[in-house]
């Protein structure tokens, strides 16, 4: 029984440990420009190719639902 009691505490430790590593202050920036200027960079590179990819998949849409001029 002390065995089990001492893998929850252990355990528990751990949790807290790790929860301890997770909180940071609240200074009213989002968690993911958290890291500085590498986290910043990521998300703009992510988003200017979310963006893009989005478009091209509209102009793919829209370039096979309009019909080809005939010659």
């Amino acid at each position: 029984m002390e065995s089990v009691l001492f893998v929850l505490v252990s355990d528990m430790s751990l949790i807290s440990f790790y929860s301890s590593l997770v909180e940071q202050e609240d200074n009213g920036m989002p968690i993911h420009l958290k890291g500085g200027s590498k986290d910043t960079l990521l998300y703009r590179t992510t988003m200017a190719l979310t963006v893009f990819g989005a478009g091209y998949v509209v102009y793919g849409l829209v370039s096979a639902a309009v019909p080809k001029k005939p010659q």
